[in-house]
């Protein structure tokens, strides 16, 4: 692979990383402080880690409880 070639596959990336990134330390930090979760919180901690970008939209939408 040449170098641009990289270059150009490094800019087509760096979206999808940034999203995965802001949505995992979003739902994290969401997570954390919580008192009321739908389940144990450390399920949802694997689940938001391990699950890249589906695991904190799963979170967000079915995971939370309000008190």
């Amino acid at each position: 692979m040449e170098n641009q070639d990289l270059m150009e596959v490094l800019l087509l990336m760096a979206p999808l990383l940034l999203i995965w990134l802001v949505l995992l330390v979003a739902g994290l930090i969401d997570l954390i402080p919580r008192q009321y979760t739908r389940g144990p919180k450390w399920l949802w901690v694997l689940v938001v880690i391990l699950f890249s970008i589906i695991g904190p939209a799963v979170y967000f939408l079915f995971g939370r409880e309000e008190a």
